[in-house]
């Protein structure tokens, strides 16, 4: 049996005493994290161990094998939820309808995920009588927090442990660790180049030369999206229609909304759309680049937020933006359940009734374009628009009179200001 370690004592209500574990459901991925923390958990606090694995759309991933691993290695019980259905209605799209990206390029596709991870372990460990819930986050992410604040929001009564924080193993420890336990290790004992997060919105890529600030992106990172340079010669219009900010169809096809983001993440991925090598903000005090890979969010954000624009009045317009920013950030921070954030919903699925109508964009070697707009609820009158019409609802005539009203304060301003600097 794996020695005890001196565990610091809990500092949260919500955090575990060992003596307090008796049986966990833990978070389950089939990784080398996760599969060590299997085995530790069942030595270290003699607790039995029930694994949950959540099924969000990650590409090539054989679930079977996954639940299969987690019996081998002792699980009492193992549980695969397939949650692609509620993470693309219930958090993917109201991300869409708020336009979100954190930093200007973050779509939030891991921060969407696991407020609705964590809740799914909520049901299952009451489901199956466990008393904690234990997680492979690291003490330096945000997932930590999106995690336990769920946790600790939905279910006060279950505690949380994050053996990875708690543990003195780096990851030649666990892969020795993995050896002397017999524990199969997915792609071998060894070190993966990057970390890897992924699920149908998007995928991350951290580790390696990520870090080095100075080290343009090397082409082995980029496994979802192609390299912009050897993307088709040929040009791509791919055209999606929104109904009440809802994408219903792609290039005239009526899609769910799974099947339409998984279609929209392939065409986008064929021509090198959605790279983005961002630098971020984490909510723990940190600063970090990050390497995203997000082919469907550059697709469906910028149809989206093109239509919207196209409905909404100049003051909407103006006002909306700001709001769609306090919801990603949000979101980004691990407050899913902040009513701040149902309360700007409310909103957001007010102006949301009027996004109906198509946009058309031209994707090529990792640009995208919008190049044409529809929507019966467009406020644009090409006969307004033109230069060469005039009268009805608009008169040339009373532009003067507008001007002079409009920079009135400006230019009172302006003179009283400079006269008194003279």
């Amino acid at each position: 049996m794996t020695e005890r370690p001196d565990f610091p004592a809990p500092t949260t209500s919500y955090e575990a005493a060992p003596d307090e574990v008796g049986r966990v459901c833990l978070l389950y991925s089939g990784g080398l994290d996760t599969s060590v923390m299997l085995k530790w958990i069942q030595d270290v606090y003699e607790a039995e161990v029930v694994a949950l694995t959540v099924n969000l759309g990650q590409p090539g991933e054989d679930y079977e094998v996954v639940e299969g691993k987690a019996r081998q290695l002792g699980a009492v019980e193992a549980r695969v939820v397939d949650a692609r259905e509620e993470f693309a209605r219930d958090f993917v799209l109201p991300a869409i309808k708020a336009n979100a990206l954190y930093g200007g390029g973050y779509p939030l596709f891991t921060a969407l995920g696991r407020p609705l991870i964590a809740k799914l372990a909520v049901e299952v460990a009451r489901a199956t009588g466990c008393d904690t819930i234990a997680h492979g986050c690291t003490g330096k992410g945000n997932d930590q927090v999106r995690i336990e604040a769920t946790v600790a929001t939905l279910a006060p009564e279950l505690k949380v442990i994050a053996p990875v924080r708690t543990w003195a193993m780096g990851r030649d420890e666990e892969v020795a660790y993995a050896r002397e336990h017999g524990i199969p290790v997915k792609g071998g004992t060894e070190v993966a180049p990057y970390s890897i997060d992924d699920n149908l919105w998007g995928r991350s890529s951290e580790g390696r030369w990520i870090e080095d600030l100075s080290h343009a992106p090397e082409d082995d990172v980029f496994q979802l999206v192609t390299l912009p340079e050897e993307a088709p010669d040929d040009a791509r219009i791919v055209t999606v229609r929104f109904e009440r900010g809802v994408p219903v169809a792609l290039d005239g096809e009526e899609l769910g909304l799974v099947e339409l983001l998984e279609r929209a993440g392939e065409i986008g991925a064929a021509h090198g759309i959605g790279i983005v090598d961002q630098i971020e903000d984490r909510i723990v005090g940190l600063k970090v680049r990050d390497i995203y890979e997000v082919p469907a969010a550059a697709i469906v954000l910028t149809a989206h937020s093109e239509l919207e624009k196209l409905v909404g009045t100049i003051h909407q317009n103006q006002f909306k933006p700001g709001l769609d920013r306090q919801w990603a950030y949000l979101v980004y921070a691990g407050l899913w359940w902040e009513p701040l954030r149902s309360d700007i919903d409310a909103y957001v699925d007010r102006v949301n009734e009027q996004v109906t109508g198509e946009i058309a964009l031209k994707l090529y070697k990792g640009s995208v374009r919008v190049v044409t707009r529809s929507s019966p609820n467009a406020v644009y009158d090409a006969q307004l628009a033109s230069f060469a019409q005039s009268g009805g609802l608009f008169s040339q005539q009373a532009s003067p009179g507008f001007i002079e009203l409009w920079s009135l304060q400006s230019r009172m301003a302006w003179r009283l200001r400079n006269e008194s600097a003279e």
